[in-house]
This record gives C-alpha cells, sequence and structure tokens, in this order.
C-alpha cells in the first residue's frame, strides 16, 4: 500500500492531542464530582454510563483516524496506462540590433522583451520552445528544448553586443527559426517574431512566402512607436549619448508595423503591437497559438495506482453512525 498524499498522516498528531484532552476531562469530571459530593452518593447521583461513553469516545477517534487515512489517499493495486504528452513547437526570434535600446518601453525595448518572453516561457506546459537572436545576421542561441531553465539561462545572457554585426535582417531571422523547426512536424510549429520592424535587406517577404510553403506560421510582436524614438547608447567613455549615424545625426528609430503586419498575413498569423501595460506574448498564445494543432512529444507506460481511500471513508462514516446511536445515560 502507498499514499497519494502522504503528507497528511501528520494530522495523527492532532487527533492523539484529543485523545489526550478526552482522557484529561474525564479525570478532571471525577476530580470535580469526589469534591463536591460524598462517594457513597456518587453512584446514585451519576446518571452516565461511563463504559458507554468511553465505547462513544473510541468509535469517534477511530472515524478521525479513518478520516485522515481517508485523505492521505492509500492505493494498492494499478494497471498500466499509456501517458501521451503533446505540445507545439516554437522558435521565437527577438531582435538584438541598436535600435532595440531605444526607451519607448521601459527600461528598453529589448530588456522589456526578455522579462515577457521569460514570464511567457515560465508559464508553457509542454511545448518545446528555441531562441533565436538577430541583428543583420541570425544566431541560433537555444535550439528546440523542453529544459525551461536552460533557456531562460540562454535568453538572460542575450544583448545587444551578443552579435558584433549592425543592422538588421528580418529575413535571416526567419530563416534561422525555418533551419531550427526543420525536424519538427509540419502544422505544429510557429515562429515568434519580436521586432520593431526595420529592415534593411529587403527579402522579409520572400522569406514569409517560404515559411508558408513549410507551413510555418509567424507571428509578429512590434516593440516601439510609429512615432520612433532616439536610441540612448554608451560611448568608449560610458557616458550614455544617443546614436547618430555617420553624417552626425542622431538616429530616430520608428515601428514598422506594416512590414509586420504583411509577414504575418502572409503566413495565416497574427500581429499585435507591444504596450507598456501589456507586452501581448501572452495575449498572441492564449488566442492564436495554442489553436494550432499539436503533435505528439513523447509517449509512455505508467503505473496507474488503483484508489482505495473510499473504504476507509466508508468505514469511519459507518462508526460515525453507530456512535450516534449509543446513549450515554443509564
Amino acid at each position: 500500500m502507498k499514499f497519494a498524499n502522504i503528507e497528511v498522516l501528520n494530522l495523527f498528531w492532532l487527533i492523539l492531542l484529543i485523545g489526550f484532552f478526552i482522557i484529561w476531562a474525564r479525570k478532571r469530571r471525577k476530580l470535580l464530582l469526589e469534591k463536591y459530593f460524598q462517594k457513597d452518593l456518587l453512584g446514585s447521583l451519576e446518571l452516565t454510563d461511563f463504559k458507554l461513553r468511553t465505547t462513544k469516545q473510541i468509535l469517534f477517534l477511530l472515524s478521525l483516524v479513518l478520516m485522515v487515512v481517508s485523505l492521505a489517499r492509500p492505493q494498492w493495486g494499478f494497471k498500466w496506462q499509456r501517458v501521451e504528452a503533446k505540445g507545439l513547437d516554437i522558435v521565437i526570434a527577438l531582435d538584438t540590433s541598436k535600435s532595440m535600446l531605444a526607451q519607448d518601453l521601459k527600461p528598453n525595448r529589448l530588456e522589456r522583451a526578455k522579462l515577457a518572453i521569460e514570464e511567457f516561457v515560465k508559464n508553457l506546459k509542454g511545448d518545446k520552445v528555441g531562441l533565436v537572436v538577430f541583428t543583420s545576421v541570425a544566431f541560433l542561441q537555444c535550439p528546440l528544448t523542453l529544459d525551461y531553465g536552460g533557456f531562460l539561462l540562454s535568453l538572460k545572457s542575450v544583448n545587444t553586443n551578443i552579435l558584433p554585426v549592425g543592422g538588421t535582417s528580418l529575413s535571416r531571422a526567419i530563416r534561422e527559426g525555418l533551419k531550427a523547426l526543420k525536424e519538427s512536424p509540419k502544422k505544429s510549429r510557429a515562429i515568434i517574431l519580436i521586432t520593431d520592424g526595420e529592415d534593411h535587406e529587403g527579402k522579409v517577404v520572400s522569406a514569409a512566402e517560404q515559411a508558408k510553403k513549410e507551413s510555418t506560421k509567424i507571428f509578429c510582436i512590434g516593440v516601439g512607436s510609429p512615432e520612433g524614438e532616439l536610441i540612448l547608447v554608451k560611448d568608449e567613455e560610458g557616458k550614455r549619448v544617443f546614436l547618430k549615424d555617420r553624417e552626425g545625426k542622431a538616429i530616430k528609430t520608428r515601428l514598422n508595423e506594416e512590414l509586420l503586419q504583411k509577414v504575418a498575413l502572409i503566413t495565416g498569423a497574427a500581429y499585435i503591437r507591444s504596450t507598456p501595460s501589456q507586452f501581448g506574448l501572452d495575449l498572441l498564445y492564449n488566442k492564436k497559438i495554442a489553436k494550432i494543432q499539436k503533435h505528439l512529444l513523447k509517449s509512455k507506460m505508467v503505473k496507474k495506482y488503483e484508489e482505495r481511500y473510499q473504504i476507509f471513508l466508508s468505514l469511519a462514516f459507518f462508526l460515525l453512525l453507530a456512535e450516534l446511536f449509543i446513549p450515554e445515560r443509564r
């Protein structure tokens, strides 16, 4: 026999205390009676049958014991049962270009995105997740995995210096994501593209069409504002200055919603713009991504033990019922 909730058995200490209290109360009552009445009169004055009362108290305590055993969920006997785990294969493509340092989302676009991804992954149950980081080049930071702890370690090390190449290429991010999903079953995979939508290569539409051919949906999250924001960086002396172009003008980065909406539309996915109050990753997953057809991740045979708590609960009920019908008075 085994117990599914073995920690519940600690309640036996409480039952033991109740038993000691009953014994103390009986002795206390006897002392009080002997104090105020003569011993030869106690037999005629006492209307309680102590043997019957003792029987009732024992039945009550036994019923409590059986209830605790029932709560601990005793189990014996088992049968083999097949358990299947189903999920999706999701690659998150995260923009790490300098424009992600803009502070229209606090503390900046990149850090806000990392916080949202961390919260999102902690709530995943059974989906594989991978991470691609990109600027004008793309790199698989973490392959598809069910090890969410390992994924979060990879995410933690991400910053704008992880790829020492400037610019932004959405097409390379998409193609790197498709490469990571190459062994995944079709119709059960997705890419989540988190970026401000700036693209310096111009091949993103062809990459999106390739993803459509491979039955991969690209869900886009736009970070930033269409009005634009200046980019704060640290210079060689560690001072915070605005990022400037070759002509010495401060660079303003703008959210390119039209391009991201087009990418999502081509692959039959969805686009959402993040806001200071709602980043949108959880919303996108719950409303759209979770509805994608899941595939079998693993299958195994496990022992399914038979629950036997009903036996002890029935006995406890019977003892309580019997205790009610036993009289105390002579």
